[in-house]
């Protein structure tokens, strides 16, 4: 490996950062570090929700099903991404919420990487799921 090459597992660097695996929150050094965009492979238990609603956003965003079943809940409109492969983008200022209605895994790619967007532990009743929400007191990145 050199300083500007890296090879990992998705499954297994999953769990080292809450599901991120590239973002602006990765060290300058690091080849994953990106102020671009933010990828995330997300696993998620049957039942796991994300309760509070993201509002706010400034980033654009592509969920990329893998497996499962796996619901995104956008304002007047509900998709379900039930076949790998199905996928749904929003832009900028649309307000989401998802629901995982089998095991799901599902890739998610932001666009541009902004720090402060984070669920603290105290927001997130299933704390160990990555998830992320814009606050406004919270400068940690997702």
């Amino acid at each position: 490996m050199t300083d500007s090459v890296y090879v990992g597992n998705a499954g297994s660097d999953a769990t080292l950062d809450r599901g991120w695996l590239l973002g602006h929150f990765k060290d300058a050094s690091d080849p994953r570090h990106s102020e671009d965009v933010e990828i995330k492979w997300g696993v998620h238990p049957q039942g796991d929700e994300r309760a509070q609603w993201v509002t706010g956003e400034e980033r654009t965003a592509l969920l990329v099903l893998i497996s499962g079943r796996f619901r995104v809940e956008l304002p007047g409109r509900s998709v379900l991404l039930a076949r790998q492969g199905d996928y749904v983008v929003w832009g900028q200022g649309v307000d989401h919420s998802w629901f995982a209605e089998e095991e799901s895994v599902v890739l998610t790619v932001r666009w541009p990487s902004l720090p402060g967007y984070k669920v603290t532990d105290e927001d997130d009743p299933a704390a160990g799921h990555s998830r992320s929400l814009r606050t406004a007191t919270d400068p940690v990145t997702s």
